[in-house]
């Protein structure tokens, strides 16, 4: 077995997985607090589309939706994407169903008498949010976040059932071919090396918002 290129293919490998994780994070953690939003309004109207959305997406295998957005939508509706896009949309809208129950989760645990004193001190709405809520719910959801982000890192290598070449695929390729098994023990140590970088970031971030202790 050639160490050298075992190693260049597995880098690219765990690049696209980055490319998969970096943008899930960058389309799903906004439209999740849109969702959120969506599914804490008193209009029914929009209410129960999104209590409906988190449904599907909840309750069905990301596995699924993978292949329903790269296989399925041809003959639906005939789009074609590219592997690596629908991949991409495909954690975009599973994760967003996550973080929008995260983020609900956490709003939802701020006590009213919060915003009633902001209303008596005379902030905006728009003040209330960003100087008053904001802070504590971002604070409260970073531990169910932190779960989220390690899942995701783990959940790129489910992208190799519509041929997307991340690290784990990579791996695959590599052991079906030599019957060695060094590229799995390879992928293991990459994977932990990501995680163990999002869960010191998330250390990080819990540390420097525990100014309550």
């Amino acid at each position: 077995m050639n160490y050298q290129v075992l190693l260049s293919e597995m880098l690219t490998g765990t690049l696209m997985s980055l490319r998969i994780f970096f943008s899930t994070l960058l389309f799903a953690l906004p439209l999740g607090m849109l969702v959120a939003l969506g599914r804490m309004t008193k209009l029914r109207v929009i209410q129960w589309p999104v209590k409906f959305f988190i449904l599907i997406v909840r309750g069905t295998p990301l596995m699924l939706q993978l292949m329903f957005i790269f296989y399925g939508l041809k003959p639906l509706f005939g789009i074609q994407l590219d592997r690596e896009i629908a991949a991409q949309v495909a954690f975009i809208i599973n994760y967003s169903a996550y973080f929008a129950e995260i983020y609900r989760g956490g709003l939802e645990s701020i006590p009213q008498g919060q915003y009633e004193a902001s209303k008596v001190l005379g902030l905006t709405q728009s003040q209330t949010f960003f100087r008053v809520i904001l802070p504590q719910v971002v604070k409260r959801i970073l531990p169910p976040m932190g779960n989220e982000f390690i899942t995701l890192v783990k959940d790129t290598s489910l992208a190799q059932v519509i041929g997307v070449m991340e690290l784990l695929r990579v791996t695959n390729n590599w052991v079906s071919s030599s019957a060695d098994m060094t590229p799995f023990i390879v992928a293991a140590v990459f994977y932990l090396l990501m995680n163990s970088v999002v869960s010191r970031c998330f250390g990080i971030a819990e540390k420097k918002l525990s100014y309550y202790r």
